[in-house]
């Protein structure tokens, strides 16, 4: 597995981490006032969610582009005008 498929299945799970914990979050208030950990819970997951996103939000604009025959081409061999 690459780099980018690794960094696109961590921000995948951890998605799924963040919405547990903003349920047990809603949930714990439902029920009384929650402790103060489990307010912060969904704190760590939503800086990670933060930072994998931005990683590949840039991921497009990063691909190193060459110039083939005379034409510029990013990695994929697409036509870049």
């Amino acid at each position: 597995m690459t780099w980018n498929k690794s960094i696109r299945q961590v921000h995948r799970w951890i998605s799924i981490v963040f919405t547990l914990t903003v349920l047990a979050n809603f949930a714990t208030m439902a029920i009384g006032e929650p402790p103060v950990w489990v307010v912060y819970s969904p704190l760590l997951p939503l800086f990670l969610l933060l930072f994998t996103g931005l990683y590949l939000f840039a991921l497009p604009y990063a691909t190193r582009r060459v110039q083939v025959d005379g034409m510029v081409v990013d990695e994929q061999r697409r036509r870049v005008p």
